[in-house]
């Protein structure tokens, strides 16, 4: 019989079906194969979940910094003046060294900038901001400010005023068409020191970049306002370089180095999130480990089901065997048993994950109804919400590891099935 069939053959799954599906009563372990089935899906739906939600953050993450901010930011170490002993860090010839930034292969837009940090004043309230003077043309490019989904208000009215991220509008409670005073410690030097420089600005624009952080302390200013009203007439402070493929700005690093010429460095956005996506990628590894040893757990279940169906079949195994069954059929038919349940088990979970996935926002939206609100702190987490992202290759992680522990682990109890000698399962039979 062993001689005549291949392995695998329609009998061998004839007798995994019946013992899968058979009752306690007539010796099947139907209690220990469902626990079995419910612990590896919860694994695995785990496991995927958690990898979507990664995914998601560090896209989210990446995207906002690359959405709002330079991907690389040229500027001066500065020279030295002899007789206030002060560094001058600002760019003269900034139209000359914009040009030289636009002709490096893979740039494609150059702005200079000026920035600085003062307070903010309306209706009695303060908030530091950070001011970025900038040019109109160069605003409009910069996709995670100027989006018609998110902003608010008419840009092609900067030039008559400001425009300011969602957070301080909040925190000053201010909206479109209202004023707010922005107040500098370095204003004009008088007799009797320096007196602060106060000026208002009306509200033409109000953005949402995605992230609290920017939101919250960024605001916008007509580059040639920014250089008068912070003393930076004829000059800029730096130049905020945007690329079309800024993963490869590493690469580019020495040409644009060249093209500022002698005394400029350039800060990349890898160099001011590098830690924080240090950090992820560590992160992700452990998680990976933890959420492994949680699948590793549940496939245990299905050796321990095994056990008891082994233990409960002895008498039907000698009888197979008396009849010509082989050691490698026997073991097949347990095998199939195991990884039966490991892969309907991974099946549910990846349906399960896939669909938590797809469906996070409202399924957050009602864990924070149950918990009454306030779950996601922006202030803390830096994004607005949940974010996950399904990747083919996470999915496939996670189906690759929950089959192969599952098959593993099913290997150890269908031997000992296969060995099990039939002259002793049927002395006391």
């Amino acid at each position: 019989m062993a001689g005549s069939t291949a392995p695998f053959a329609p009998f061998e799954w004839m007798i995994a079906w019946r013992y899968l599906r058979a009752r306690r009563a007539e010796g099947g372990v139907s209690v220990m194969t469902w626990i079995s089935l419910i612990g590896i899906t919860l694994a695995v739906f785990a496991l995927i979940a958690t990898l979507a939600v990664r995914s998601g953050f560090r896209a989210e993450f990446v995207d906002t910094i690359l959405g709002a901010n330079a991907h690389a930011t040229v500027y001066t170490i500065g020279t030295v003046d002899p007789a206030t002993g002060r560094i001058d860090q600002t760019i003269a010839d900034y139209t000359g060294m914009a040009d030289r930034l636009r002709q490096v292969p893979g740039v494609t837009r150059v702005a200079p900038l000026v920035k600085g940090q003062v307070m903010a004043s309306a209706r009695d309230r303060n908030a530091g901001i950070e001011v970025f003077g900038i040019a109109l043309d160069d605003l409009k490019t910069i996709p995670r400010i100027v989006a018609e989904d998110t902003g608010r208000g008419d840009i092609s009215r900067f030039a008559d005023g400001i425009a300011i991220g969602s957070g301080v509008a909040r925190e000053l409670g201010v909206t479109l068409g209202d004023k707010i005073k922005v107040i500098s410690p370095n204003g004009v030097k008088t007799a009797f020191g320096t007196s602060p420089r106060v000026k208002a600005f009306e509200v033409v624009y109000i953005f949402s970049a995605g992230r609290y952080d920017i939101d919250r302390v960024r605001v916008y200013m007509p580059f040639a306002q920014a250089q008068s009203y912070f003393n930076r007439d004829g000059v800029a402070d730096e130049m905020e370089v945007m690329l079309s493929d800024p993963e490869k700005v590493d690469d580019l690093t020495l040409e644009l180095l060249q093209a500022g010429g002698a005394g400029t460095q350039v800060w990349t956005w890898r160099d001011a999130s590098g830690g924080f996506l240090r950090a992820l990628d560590i992160e992700d590894n452990v998680m990976f480990v933890i959420l492994s040893i949680l699948v590793l757990i549940a496939a245990m279940n299905i050796v321990s089901g095994l056990i008891m169906l082994v233990k409960n079949k002895g008498r039907d195994i000698g009888i197979l065997r008396t009849m010509g069954l082989t050691e490698g059929s026997v073991l097949r038919v347990f095998f199939i048993c195991g990884a039966f349940t490991g892969l309907i088990g991974t099946l549910f979970g990846v349906l399960l994950g896939c669909l938590f996935a797809v469906y996070i926002d409202p399924i957050f939206s009602l864990v924070n109804y149950v918990a009454g609100g306030g779950v996601w702190d922006p202030a803390v987490r830096g994004i607005y919400q949940l974010p996950a992202q399904l990747r083919l290759g996470d999915v496939l992680s996670a189906v690759s590891l929950s089959l192969g522990l599952s098959f593993v682990v099913t290997i150890f109890p269908a031997r000992r099935a296969a060995r099990m000698n039939p002259v002793e399962a049927l002395r006391y039979e």
